[in-house]
Parts: C-alpha cells; sequence; structure tokens
C-alpha cells in the first residue's frame, strides 16, 4: 500500500512522461499497446480501465528517473480516488 509521501511524490510528477504495460484488451484478448502520456493520464487511464474492458491486473505505471518505484493498479485506483482531476491539471 501507497503512503501519503509517495502519494504525493506521485501527484507532483503528473507532468512526467509515463509508458503503461501489462494491459490486456478482454474484448481482442490481446495486449494493449497504450502509448506514452503524461503520469496523471496514465493513472486515470489504469484506474478506469476495467470499466471499459481491460484487465489491469498485471499493470505497472514506468515514470521518471530509472530506479523510480513503478504503479500497480492498485496504486492508480488509490491516487485516482485520492487526487482525481488534480492528477490531469497541467
Amino acid at each position: 500500500m501507497m503512503d501519503e509521501e509517495r502519494m504525493a511524490a506521485a501527484l507532483a510528477a503528473r507532468n512526467q512522461e509515463a509508458d503503461i504495460s501489462g494491459v490486456f484488451d478482454v474484448t481482442s484478448k490481446a495486449d494493449a499497446a497504450i502509448g506514452s502520456r503524461r503520469l496523471g493520464e496514465a493513472i486515470q487511464f489504469v484506474a478506469n480501465a476495467p470499466i471499459v474492458g481491460y484487465d489491469v491486473r498485471a499493470a505497472m505505471v514506468r515514470y521518471g528517473a530509472f530506479g523510480n518505484p513503478s504503479l500497480r493498479a492498485t496504486d492508480c485506483a488509490r491516487l485516482w480516488e485520492k487526487f482525481g482531476e488534480a492528477l490531469l491539471r497541467l
């Protein structure tokens, strides 16, 4: 579970470039090719993806410098719940 400090750091990094991997499209039964996007948008996507037919159990969001902790689907859901649209602000 993410602590408050790590959550605040992710919010502060919301405009950094992020890559999403491990998303499975249930409809086409294939790995989904998700392009790079801002971290805030990546968090929103992973948090809401199950609603539109994606399996995100294996999803990882990578951002920032090498060695920065990756975000799992549960982290994204928690961040989206706590910060919502603040993650999308420039």
